[in-house]
């Protein structure tokens, strides 16, 4: 809880925000995911989103993490959400001790989840319980929101980039003749994904292709899926440049795919007909 408790503290406090993908990452998983809908869950989606600046899962992808702006106390409310902190030594999820007041980004799935198909709930709850769904699906997939390290998902761990790559807005104060001083949690929310320098719509395309088989699971073995990776991708240099990028984009973009095929079926099953 202590641990919980510091990292909410520190990404709301650092100055560094606490974004999974980043906008592009996010919003691949809204689009991919959105080209899989069933034909019901596209109209319950529709319908859910009607009124919307951007009516579409990519649309909506950056709502969580936007709040920051849009609504600070609800951001504060919820920005424990977005991750979760597994025991030193292990990468399996135990809920009384990982998540004992249910605010991690394993239980708020399912209780979006559940919101989001309540006919009884409000409209308005039920459309941000999806945009939720929408967000945490892509935070639960993207290794640096499930490890079990005391360095608040690797934003303490310090990284020199040799990049081209122009930083967030942001961060463009680190930035100096070619190089940013980041860290571990920034280059894979942005700059992994970046580096293939393809605009939305270009990506997604590239990537629809995909169709992953391990669709099926819970998010408690997703976020075990993602710590296991993060205590390989910890094995990365403190100094770092394009080739590290280009090694690592692969693995990123398997990890959008998958959440993107499993944002696709949750919604199918959740909206299926009754």
């Amino acid at each position: 809880m202590i641990r919980t408790a510091a990292f909410a503290i520190f990404t709301l406090l650092s100055g560094l925000p606490a974004y999974a993908w980043g906008e592009l990452g996010h919003q691949l998983v809204g689009e991919l995911a959105q080209r899989r809908l069933s034909p019901e869950a596209a109209r319950q989606v529709q319908q859910l989103l009607q009124g919307e600046p951007q009516p579409t899962l990519a649309g909506v992808a950056m709502w969580a993490d936007n709040l920051r702006r849009l609504d600070p106390d609800r951001f504060k409310a919820t920005s424990k959400w977005h991750y979760v902190n597994i025991a030193r030594g292990t990468c399996r999820y135990d809920e009384t001790r990982d998540c004992p007041d249910g605010a991690c980004v394993v239980q708020a799935i399912e209780t979006q989840r559940r919101l989001m198909v309540d006919a009884a709930q409000p409209p308005e709850v039920r459309r941000d319980a999806l945009k939720f769904v929408v967000h945490f699906m892509g935070d639960v997939h993207q290794p640096m929101h499930s490890t079990n390290h005391d360095d608040h998902g690797g934003n303490g761990f310090p990284v020199l980039l040799h990049t081209d790559i122009l930083p967030e807005e942001y961060a463009r104060d680190r930035y100096k003749d070619g190089i940013m001083d980041t860290n571990l949690h920034s280059v894979w929310d942005y700059y992994v994904l970046a580096s293939a320098k393809l605009d939305l719509s270009a990506y997604a395309d590239r990537l629809a292709g995909a169709r992953p088989s391990q669709t099926r699971g819970t998010p408690a073995k997703w976020a075990a899926e993602s710590c296991k990776l993060a205590n390989k991708i910890y094995s990365a240099p403190h100094e770092m440049g394009e080739p590290y990028l280009l090694e690592m984009r692969p693995l990123a973009e398997k990890r959008v795919e998958l959440a993107a095929a499993r944002l696709a079926k949750l919604l199918n099953d959740s909206f299926r007909p009754r």
